[in-house]
């Protein structure tokens, strides 16, 4: 079949809307109508920097994995399954799904003890070639094209494997169930599992975009007495004190006294680092921000070629810290993705308050300016 999709040609430059070419589902895969997609960071990071690289990428990101572009981005998506392949038992045409960055092999020994966020399948991510078989289902001018994620929501239609699909209700706003793909899951769980927030704590957060501003939500969900979001612009500041937040601040520079004010100089219980983009710089002010016995949950994501950090490693002893990496909020999708739309639905998560503006898919250029200059928390393409 034919359909419209987003196509990244290289690094730097923009997206590309093209007409491509889609096969049709082979066996455990599904043919999917995306309905809405969300304009993740990690998209960004694919066309600005060195994410997706060969091992010790260069600066100029010219390192990159044979076969890498051109490809079909997007990773957040709602959607409706049209068609199923031989073996797709998870799901059946007429289903709403949200996408799953992560698949779920649900075989492999990190799902098979409780980190499915970690599935080996997703060791392919920046692979060409699905999951299920290593070739191309996307074609353009008979050029094979790779998938972001193994989903590509920036396209009106993707053939994805089941495993990268979670089934949700049908009466949910499949714009919502987009962002619940990845962005909120990711936020809420750094704060929820990975800093393991207690009723009580102090919590940092460091940079309220589209998925800080869900660790801000996942700490007061949790009980957190004082939460600091930290950001320079002005317009996410105030919108964390909507999602939760007791206190904001433009740095972490701003932040200090009022955290050491707020705990009588114990410090944060948790910090959890949603910057933009991840520099080792940044760990000596989060570090001065935690407490002892404190966590440090890095969630952002940093240029692959970053192999260097400020940390105390004295007070890092001394004091018991802890620094976290995380991935997808250490969530399971299949559980924490309609356990999270549900919390939606019971009136305990916002979520349609996230979407700042919707585009339409030949705005994509459009969407992701306006993340960079922090006008948006986050912005969705429609496709209807």
């Amino acid at each position: 079949m034919k359909t419209h999709a987003a196509v990244l040609w290289g690094r730097g430059e923009d997206w590309q809307i093209e007409e491509i070419d889609l096969d049709p589902p082979r066996s455990q895969e599904v043919l999917i109508k995306w309905a809405a997609a969300g304009l993740c960071h990690s998209d960004e990071h694919l066309r600005s920097s060195d994410m997706g690289s060969t091992e010790n990428a260069s600066e100029d990101a010219q390192d990159q994995k044979p076969g890498l572009f051109p490809m079909v981005g997007g990773h957040e998506g709602g959607g409706v399954v049209l068609e199923v392949g031989p073996d797709v038992h998870s799901v059946q045409p007429g289903d709403h799904v949200a996408a799953s960055f992560f698949p779920i092999c649900g075989r492999c020994k990190m799902c098979i003890t409780g980190h499915s966020n970690l599935c080996d399948f997703g060791a392919a991510t920046f692979l060409p070639g699905q999951i299920s078989d290593g070739t191309a289902r996307y074609h353009l001018n008979g050029q094979p094209l790779n998938v972001m994620a193994k989903l590509g929501t920036f396209a009106e239609h993707s053939v994805s494997h089941e495993a990268s699909l979670v089934k949700v209700d049908p009466d949910l706003p499949l714009g919502v169930v987009a962002l619940v793909s990845c962005g909120v899951t990711t936020g809420w769980g750094s704060a929820v599992y990975r800093a393991e927030v207690m009723p009580g704590d102090t919590v940092v957060v460091v940079g309220v975009g589209g998925v800080g501003i869900n660790a801000v939500q996942g700490a007061r969900m949790v009980g957190a007495k004082n939460i600091v979001a930290v950001d320079p612009v002005e317009f996410k500041q105030k919108a964390a004190l909507d999602f939760g937040a007791t206190h904001t601040a433009s740095s972490m520079e701003e932040a200090l006294p009022i955290v050491t004010e707020l705990t009588r100089g114990q410090m944060a219980d948790a910090v959890i680092l949603v910057p933009s983009v991840m520099y080792g710089d940044l760990m000596a002010g989060a570090l001065s921000l935690t407490g002892k016995g404190g966590t440090c949950v890095v969630t952002a994501v940093a240029p692959q070629s970053q192999t260097e950090c400020s940390v105390n490693l004295f007070e890092l002893a001394m004091f018991q810290k802890e620094v976290k990496g995380v991935v997808f909020g250490a969530a399971n999708p299949r559980f924490d993705i309609p356990n999270l739309l549900a919390l939606y639905k019971a009136g305990q998560l916002k979520l349609d308050e996230l979407i700042t503006r919707t585009y339409r898919l030949d705005q994509i250029n459009q969407g992701y300016q306006d993340m960079l200059d922090g006008v948006n928390i986050r912005g969705v393409v429609t496709f209807e």
